[in-house]
């Protein structure tokens, strides 16, 4: 982070409440490089876990932000929080293969509309 970069204060929330990588990051920080430290901090011993970047969704008031974008670029919104943490969701989404995967339907039928894992 370079000086004079804008920040911004960041918590990561599981479905099940656990906040992951509570950090400082600056706005030029693209969602991928979010994503492998998010990755990198998961919390041990989860029923879940992301492998790779691919396997996780970040949520902020309603989007899904693009590996591709930095945190500016994704428009993270935080003018009316006073010195203020902004949470945003995480999912885990593995990637599912095309029933090649040796998935039972009953292993199959444990996933929502959205592809997520239901526990």
């Amino acid at each position: 982070m370079g000086k004079g970069e804008e920040l911004i204060e960041l918590k990561f929330r599981t479905n099940d409440g656990t906040d992951v990588a509570c950090s400082t990051y600056a706005l030029s920080m693209n969602v991928a490089t979010l994503k492998q430290k998010i990755v990198a901090e998961w919390p041990q011993g989860k029923t879940v876990t992301p492998k790779s970047i691919n396997d996780l969704k970040i949520i902020h008031a309603g989007k899904v932000l693009e590996n591709n974008k930095t945190l500016a670029d994704s428009r993270i919104t935080f003018g009316d929080l006073p010195a203020g943490v902004i949470t945003m969701h995480v999912i885990v989404q593995p990637a599912i293969a095309k029933n090649k995967s040796g998935k039972s339907k009953e292993d199959m039928q444990k996933l929502n509309s959205c592809g997520c894992i239901i526990l």
